[in-house]
């Protein structure tokens, strides 16, 4: 994983750098979002990975899936990835972008993955807990996973906060077998 984030890692921050100069960091965020899920496809996949297609004709089927969801820049990007034979890469360039712009905007993407439903209140309340310890505005999506048991884990950023039945159980059960 460290290895694909490495590779990524430089095409990301060439995507956010343009993007910047630009100021359509919304725009580069929706080409690198649906790039992302093209590359992502299992039929597109298997076609990018056959040895019967250069590199130009890869980036034409690429750009010819994507049609006007690109403009020129996400194009000529296209065309970059294809030569370095870098666009399975698209999925961890579009995350890395993402994680930059929120950072650049002082924001921070949150996953609360919860046993039960949560409220509105409890979501308020993690969002401002979340605020004042990471010293950033909270974006927070919530999930239900019954497999927990009960409680909650929450992801931000490279935070990940574990506070379920399931996640108490594992450390109890690591600590007993040692």
């Amino acid at each position: 994983m460290a290895e694909i984030t490495t590779l990524a890692r430089p095409y990301a921050s060439a995507a956010f750098e343009l993007a910047s100069e630009q100021k359509e960091f919304d725009r580069w965020s929706e080409m690198l979002e649906f790039m992302a899920a093209v590359a992502h496809d299992d039929d597109m996949r298997a076609a990018l990975d056959s040895p019967q297609l250069s590199h130009e004709q890869r980036a034409e089927m690429f750009i010819s899936v994507c049609e006007d969801r690109l403009n020129d820049e996400g194009r000529n990007f296209i065309q970059l990835l294809a030569e370095n034979a870098r666009l399975a890469l698209l999925p961890e360039i579009a995350a890395i972008y993402e994680f930059r712009r929120r950072e650049a905007e002082g924001t921070v993407d949150a996953e609360v993955v919860s046993a039960q439903e949560i409220t509105k209140a409890q979501t308020d309340a993690i969002a401002k807990a979340l605020k004042k310890r990471l010293g950033r505005e909270v974006h927070i999506t919530t999930r239900t996973d019954e497999a927990l048991i009960g409680g909650a884990i929450i992801h931000a950023g490279d935070l990940v906060i574990d506070g379920s039945v399931r996640g108490r159980l594992d450390k109890l059960s690591t600590v007993l077998n040692r």
